[in-house]
């Protein structure tokens, strides 16, 4: 990952309050985590990003989680017209049609037990991986699988971090 000063985190400190927000967004969803990056801008380098923004996402409460949470779509089910979701999500998009209506199925299970959508960094993982830490999540406690989302909102965050940090050119 980057670590320096690059012309995407450049643009970032010196964006307006709005359009920082709105990338903010969408890279996490949870207003609370958005308004404590916001409030440290600017970072001297893409490292003291992502150590605020994991110094963030330790801080979230239950309710920030599910805000979080909620700006992402189920495994196998990447929102339409969203590029970052099926990017990610770039492992199911091959998957055979059983593997797909078993992790409908799961998903449903793991919404019904926990309440929330599946979440895990699915960037790099095939859908057989995804199914798999389904399967082993989905028997956690909801206290271990509410600190494991936010390990993986963490992953995702830094993620897409990246990339905000990396662009070249302007939104």
């Amino acid at each position: 990952m980057t670590s320096g000063t690059t012309p995407g985190l450049t643009r970032f400190n010196a964006s307006a309050e709005s359009e920082a927000v709105a990338a903010l967004h969408e890279v996490c969803s949870s207003s609370a985590w958005g308004h404590k990056i916001l409030a440290r801008r600017p970072y001297t380098t893409a490292e003291a990003l992502f150590l605020n923004s994991d110094a963030a996402m330790a801080e979230l409460t239950g309710e920030d989680l599910a805000e979080a949470m909620a700006g992402h779509p189920p495994i196998g089910r990447p929102k339409a017209g969203d590029p970052t979701s099926s990017r990610e999500q770039r492992g199911m998009a091959d998957a055979s049609e059983e593997l797909k209506a078993e992790m409908l199925e799961l998903n449903l299970d793991y919404q019904d037990r926990f309440g929330h959508v599946f979440l895990i960094c699915a960037t790099g993982r095939t859908g057989e991986q995804m199914r798999d830490a389904l399967r082993e999540r989905i028997g956690n406690s909801p206290e271990a699988e509410r600190e494991t989302v936010r390990t993986e909102l963490g992953r995702i965050n830094r993620i897409r971090l990246t990339r905000l940090v990396e662009e070249e050119d302007a939104r």
